[in-house]
This record gives structure tokens, sequence and C-alpha cells, in this order.
């Protein structure tokens, strides 16, 4: 059964709908990639107007900004997350998410599973 992303089939009453329709392709949505930390792995999907959308799978280096300085640096482990608390023992990567790296702990400011890179900035 495909995600869609259209109205519920059922009322808050409880009742049900009446299907007009059968699901559109543009109306498909997808389960999270939940990024995780590891060696790098990307897949890209194909979105309409023939477009590509690339999702990261697995990450093992972050670009941080640190005093207007790019630089880019190996994630060791995931400390905090905000999203869920277990994504922490999962090594689950997502936005807000507080990681150790070899320059020191940073936070990701971008949404890796969306975006298909890790971007963030160093915790001083």
């Amino acid at each position: 059964m495909a995600i869609t992303q259209t109205r519920p089939k059922r009322k808050v009453s409880g009742g049900r709908y009446t299907d007009y329709r059968k699901k559109r392709k543009y109306e498909i949505g997808k389960a999270p990639t939940n990024t995780k930390v590891g060696k790098t792995q990307l897949k890209s999907k194909r979105t309409k107007g023939g477009n590509q959308k690339t999702s990261l799978l697995h990450a093992d280096t972050i670009n941080l900004l640190s005093k207007n300085k790019q630089i880019k640096a190996k994630i060791l482990t995931v400390k905090d997350s905000p999203a869920n608390r277990h994504f922490v023992r999962r090594n689950i990567l997502t936005k807000g998410t507080i990681i150790e790296t070899d320059k020191g702990p940073a936070k990701i400011t971008n949404r890796p599973g969306q975006e298909g890179t890790i971007n963030g900035i160093l915790i001083e």
C-alpha cells in the first residue's frame, strides 16, 4: 500500500468518505529516511518534472561553519536529538541533532534525509 498525502478515509465522526477516484502519483508520500552514522551512502529518486531528489542514507562527514570558516569534520557519534530520544542510541541524524565530531560538538542545521548533505555549526 502506497503512502499518500490525501485526506483520510474517515470523517471526524467516524463515518467513511466515499471514494470518487483512486490515488494519484503526485499525492504519493514517502517513509522517513532515518539517516545514520556510517560510510556515506546516497539514494536518488526521480521527482515531478524529471528532476532528482537526493536522500542521505548514511554519512560520516559534516560541513561545519566555525568563525565564518567552512571546515569538513568526521562524525563520531550522536549526543542528543530533539526529535526523538531513541535516535541517540540508534545514531540517527535529524535537524537540530547535537553530534560529536573530531573538531568538537556540533549542531546539524539542515535536513539530511531530504537534502543529501549534512551542514552544521560548531558549538563553542
